[in-house]
């Protein structure tokens, strides 16, 4: 019964994966479009009420599901949450969906590298070298004469040390906040602060792209809701390094769709960033053991 659970896990994590990268390709098409601000504006507008309607369902309603040892935390989090989407919808942007992509995979080791500051957890050498081959690969991707190499090339690697933080604070609050509650506050202060900034920036939109922002919301929902669903059904290690897919299925789409190019330095970055993020899971997996 575990098995056949976490081959379900599995399945809706794939899923979860694809549906991002679609995300990520419609958040380029209209941030390319539309000021990026406004984007990711009304994309939180759809995603605070789904957000809303699942704490609503819950036992204990809204009140349980803001309960918090760690208040301020949680906004803070929710925030950085938003700030990091806005930059790495500019990285689409300005960098492309391939390119982006392969530089933000490195947000993994990052976590890894900086678990010990933050979390007080021992990173041993095996790790602290899987994490230096990594960021080999972030250099190979960027070097100048792969042709990738730009200031806007930074913009990704920002992105990932935002998501890194965030995903940090997230494993710190869980020692006494439910999940329900952190996904709570992602959205609640996400979409107070995605507003705050994006209010400033809005512009008409034709009705065709309204159709497809209305599809972007309804990826962040569903993406959102088979996530929730794949780490109720299956363990948290098990399903980590199939959330690397979502690097294959969005380089997909911009080669396919956006005629992005794929250089041979940003695969080879790209499979070392990977298998070293695979190797520090795979790490973790053993240390828990």
């Amino acid at each position: 019964m575990a098995q056949q659970n976490t081959r379900l896990g599995i399945s809706l994590m794939v899923a979860t994966t694809f549906v991002f990268a679609l995300q990520d390709g419609i958040s380029r098409h209209l941030a390319g479009e539309y000021n990026v601000m406004m984007v990711v504006m009304i994309r939180y507008w759809f995603f605070a009420a789904f957000v809303l309607t699942v704490a609503g369902r819950k036992a204990g309603g809204l009140k349980a599901a803001a309960k918090s040892a760690f208040p301020w935390l949680q906004v803070f989090r929710g925030a950085l949450l938003v700030v990091e989407i806005n930059v790495m919808v500019l990285a689409f942007v300005y960098l492309g969906l391939v390119e982006s992509h392969a530089v933000f995979a490195c947000y993994p080791l990052l976590v890894a590298a900086f678990s010990g500051p933050v979390l007080g957890e021992y990173v041993g050498w095996r790790r602290w070298t899987a994490i230096g081959v990594g960021f080999v690969g972030v250099i190979i991707i960027l070097q100048p004469s792969g042709g990738v190499f730009s200031p806007y090339a930074a913009i990704p690697l920002v992105a990932a040390l935002m998501f890194a933080l965030y995903t940090l604070l997230t494993r710190y609050v869980a020692r006494a906040d439910s999940s329900a509650t952190s996904f709570f506050y992602t959205g609640v202060s996400g979409v107070v602060v995605a507003t705050a900034i994006g209010m400033w920036f809005w512009e008409p939109m034709i009705p065709p792209d309204w159709g497809w922002m209305a599809l972007l919301c309804l990826t962040g929902a569903s993406g959102h809701y088979l996530m929730i669903r794949s780490y109720e059904v299956a363990e948290a290690s098990a399903l980590q390094p199939f959330a690397y897919l979502q690097l294959v299925f969005a380089s997909a789409l911009g080669l396919v769709v956006f005629g992005e190019a794929l250089r041979s330095n940003v695969v080879l970055g790209a499979g070392l960033i990977v298998a070293a993020g695979l190797f520090t899971l795979w790490r973790q997996r053993q240390a828990r053991a």
